[in-house]
């Protein structure tokens, strides 16, 4: 099925072809390629703002993942009953914020593409409130 990468900031270049490309990858090695995926691409003040309404943190982050099916068990996949249920939901990255946090020996594309897959596995149902989780 699709992936939408939208991009609604201004402040960092985003490469969206590579971007894709690794994005599908992943989701082809996870075996989700079946299934819609959103990424969008925000600034620092609005990701802050998706982070304090839906977490109520008022700072900037990283990422934020929205899915479609709640309730997933830690890898487990969704059981769609009708077409339209192909999805797995959104991902926000905080480009800006990611872009800040790199180190100077880090590829800011490869952070970006480890930054989704992180949200991907969130869709998945994968969670880290603690040590054992983060490790799973």
């Amino acid at each position: 099925m699709s992936l939408v990468i939208r991009n609604l900031q201004r402040v960092i270049p985003i490469r969206r072809v590579p971007l894709r490309t690794k994005i599908e990858i992943v989701r082809s090695i996870l075996g989700v390629q079946k299934f819609d995926l959103g990424i969008i691409c925000v600034d620092n003040k609005n990701i802050q703002h998706l982070n304090r309404i839906y977490r109520e943190k008022d700072i900037p982050t990283d990422v934020l993942s929205f899915p479609f099916h709640e309730n997933l068990k830690a890898g487990e996949f969704p059981q769609p009953d009708f077409p339209d249920d192909y999805n797995l939901g959104d991902i926000f990255l905080g480009v800006e914020y990611i872009f800040q946090q790199c180190k100077e020996d880090e590829d800011y594309n490869d952070i970006l593409t480890v930054t989704a897959t992180h949200g991907l596995c969130h869709l998945l149902g994968f969670t880290h409130g603690t040590e054992a989780e983060w490790q799973k």
